[in-house]
């Protein structure tokens, strides 16, 4: 994680304190349910509450006889027995290392998750709002980049609406895919634990009972998980790709906000550059990046290894801090996102007509030309405003082909701007609903 591209809250959800916080919660309650059992003593379990409860875990000790002994978990036990005295030798009974391991990660991941649909809603909020003011500003359509036909800007930013807002539903899904618990014991066999202690723990972490672990939880809950951050990611690289597009000099139908103090270049001061698009198109090529081994974590050796371990150690943190991070960023551009209705106008006429020739050639072929004819006359005519003559509509009307089918008037008539607007409230209807 680099301090640069990341929020507090997302972060102190994978830093040592709540970490080792989460481990106690399992082992807590882990211990409390074999009370209950009758398997250790209430008075133990109980003990346990009280001393770990208000705990303050040294992260340095813990790292000091981790370095020691070699073992993370091992060296947190040991840790939490100086904080609890005798009654920590009824922890982790029948317990192995996988049982905690998992079991936080997946609570960390669901955190985390709830954090990006909460980021994912402040961006639909902003996408919506600038929607609908936008909703009938004209604007060119374009295809290869090339001038095709009118739509609105409006129309633009309800794509992305409509996007992120499937990327949410996306989002809880890999939260209910990634939020199990697994109190199984070695090989996943409960051979040591009693079930009934895995679905107390689970519904007290707020987790669902794995089906069925192999010491491990499967790892294609979680490649799932990831492979949805990298789908959102992409949906962002997708809204900044456009914004970038919009604000090129040649075009500037848009453009990010820039405030009085913000310097473009440090080598000519007359730059505006679209920092904040580019910067959030390169964060989700790293959240991206992370999606590809948290799927070639999937294939483990038998009942557990630990290859995954240290890929997850750094994916899980990095891909939802970057995810956070950029959301938010984006949120925050298309809130303050300049707009320049004049520049689409302008870019509208930039063509002489021709982003109205699909209509002409439906109306030639509506009296009785043959599509094939009808697309040869329209083409020859457009080809010469390509060419720098004169305007599209003047051009058809000195046409003798287009003359013997068509009068100015209804020539005229497909040159309708709101033409192209006519369902656009179907739409919006469509993605926003009809409140």
């Amino acid at each position: 994680m680099i301090p640069r591209y990341s929020r507090p809250e997302m972060v102190a959800i994978w830093s040592p304190e709540s970490k080792f916080r989460i481990w106690f919660e399992i082992e807590a309650h882990a211990a409390t349910a074999m009370a209950e059992l009758g398997i250790i003593p209430k008075d133990a379990a109980k003990k346990i509450w009280d001393k770990g409860r208000t705990a303050k875990f040294d992260v340095a000790r813990i790292d000091a006889i981790e370095a020691e002994v070699k073992h993370d978990v091992i060296a947190f036990l040991t840790h939490l027995s100086e904080i609890v005295g005798p009654e920590a030798r009824f922890m982790h009974s029948g317990m192995t290392s996988s049982d905690v391991l998992d079991t936080c990660f997946n609570v960390q991941l669901t955190r985390a998750a709830d954090f990006l649909i909460d980021d994912v809603d402040v961006l639909l909020a902003a996408l919506k709002r600038r929607a609908f003011e936008h909703k009938f500003t004209p604007t060119v359509g374009r295809s290869h980049g090339i001038h095709a036909e009118p739509t609105t800007f409006g129309l633009k930013l309800a794509y992305a609406y409509a996007e992120f807002a499937r990327g949410r539903e996306r989002l809880i899904a890999a939260r209910k895919e990634v939020a199990t618990c697994a109190i199984s014991g070695a090989v996943g066999t409960f051979a040591q634990v009693d079930p009934r202690v895995e679905a107390y723990v689970a519904k007290a972490m707020g987790l669902a009972v794995e089906p069925i672990s192999t010491q491990v939880i499967p790892r294609d809950r979680h490649a799932m998980y990831f492979a949805t951050l990298a789908v959102i990611a992409s949906s962002i690289e997708r809204l900044a790709t456009e914004i970038r597009h919009l604000q090129r000099t040649e075009v500037l139908e848009a453009e990010e906000f820039f405030s009085e103090k913000q310097k473009g270049s440090s080598a000519m001061p007359h730059k505006r550059n679209p920092v904040l698009s580019e910067n959030v198109t390169g964060l989700a090529r790293m959240v991206r990046g992370y999606a590809i081994p948290a799927m070639e974590n999937v294939a483990l050796w038998h009942e557990r290894d630990i290859s995954h371990s240290s890929v997850e150690r750094m994916i899980g943190p990095d891909a939802t801090v970057t995810l956070d991070f950029a959301l938010a960023r984006l949120a925050s551009l298309i809130d303050r996102l300049l707009v320049y209705p004049a520049s689409m106008q302008k870019n509208l006429d930039r063509l002489g007509g021709l982003i109205h020739s699909q209509r002409v050639l439906i109306a030639l072929t509506q009296k009785g030309v043959a599509r094939e004819d009808a697309y040869a006359i329209v083409q020859r005519n457009a080809m010469k405003v390509w060419g720098g003559e004169a305007n599209f509509l003047e051009l058809l009307k000195k046409d003798p082909d287009v003359r013997a089918k068509l009068s100015d008037k209804e020539l005229e008539a497909n040159f309708d701007l709101d033409h192209h607007f006519k369902h656009v409230d179907t739409i919006f209807t469509r993605v926003f609903g009809s409140a």
